[in-house]
């Protein structure tokens, strides 16, 4: 690990400015990610500014039913939240199938949204990697790319976006809110995180100094019924081959409203509009389902060792839909 200056704040302005004033420098809340990539250099700030004393913990009620995360909530914390588990119960589901009780207990909600891929060649200093390195290739591609994305990808890029919690918010409308230099905005969950494109280094819209101060979630009827399935090579603490986040609400034997999120499988947090709209206006039958998961998969682009991931994200997205229709005539 190369030294670092270490700084401490306790509003979120001087956070904002102390990053804003030097373009190496990053924010440090649980440390999760962060501390673990400035050990083996791939990470290497000039400072670090620690935020864990920021007012930015509470999870609290919205008008109309919706809830707003603070982005130093802890994932444990969030997870276990009343105001999580009856209205927005993919995302609990979603935390409680990331990580290790450990490590949900010390990582925040914004840390996790800004986790980086655990591309084994973005991780190891000595192959080249675009993300890492730009110009200098991506070793994935032709290389060991199991676990890597089928949606999303380019010539430059194939990594998989690792998170949990990110693929639920995606798919229930989650809504961030930043604060920088210029002032407060809000960032739609899917338009956070960028495809790679020639430019995988730039992983999402965050400008210098731009600091999450929230998660917002908004109250629907397909939030309330909502569920999230992870498929992994081990039972805990690994990362997803492929998931699936959904909500519907159905009425008079018809689904009225549908959200189609996947995971392990794209660059970024995949929501699909397709499989949304395949199964809006339809009975949520077996047939339904198997017709929305063709269609969440239509653009899927497999390498050289993951092609199994498009028909395991189906049956994921399936098994997902299932949970929340009982069963499927």
């Amino acid at each position: 690990m190369r030294a670092f200056n270490y700084s401490r704040v306790t509003v979120p302005g001087d956070a904002i400015m102390a990053v804003a004033s030097q373009p190496d420098a990053k924010f440090i809340a649980g440390g999760t990610t962060l501390v673990d990539l400035m050990r083996i250099n791939v990470e290497t700030p000039a400072r670090v500014v620690d935020i864990n004393a920021l007012p930015l913990k509470t999870v609290t009620a919205l008008p109309g039913g919706g809830v707003r995360i603070g982005a130093l909530a802890r994932m444990s914390e969030v997870a276990a939240h009343p105001l999580v588990t009856a209205g927005f119960p993919a995302v609990s589901q979603a935390l409680l199938a990331s990580a290790s009780p450990q490590l949900r207990n010390k990582a925040s909600i914004g840390g996790n949204v800004m986790q980086r891929t655990r591309c084994p060649y973005f991780r190891d200093t000595a192959s080249p990697c675009n993300k890492r390195e730009p110009g200098t290739g991506c070793s994935a591609i032709g290389g060991e790319n199991r676990g890597l994305a089928i949606l999303g990808t380019s010539e430059a890029c194939i990594a998989t976006n690792a998170g949990d919690l990110s693929v639920a918010l995606a798919a229930l409308d989650a809504v961030v809110r930043l604060r920088g230099p210029k002032g407060d905005r809000t960032v739609p969950l899917v338009d956070f995180h960028v495809l790679p494109g020639t430019t995988p280094h730039i992983e999402t819209v965050l400008q210098p100094g731009e600091l999450i101060l929230s998660v917002d979630l908004p109250a629907a009827p397909h939030a309330t019924r909502s569920a999230y399935v992870k498929v992994r090579d081990r039972a805990s603490y690994e990362f997803a081959l492929t998931s699936a986040a959904v909500g519907l609400s159905v009425q008079g034997g018809t689904i009225a409203s549908a959200r189609v999120a996947l995971g392990g499988v794209g660059t970024k947090p995949w929501r699909s509009p397709e499989a949304e709209a395949a199964l809006v206006g339809k009975a949520p039958t077996e047939a339904t389902f198997q017709a929305a998961a063709k269609a969440a998969l239509a653009g899927a682009r497999a390498q050289s060792q993951n092609g199994f991931k498009i028909p395991l994200a189906q049956r994921t997205l399936v098994k997902a839909l299932r949970e929340l229709s009982g069963g499927a005539a």
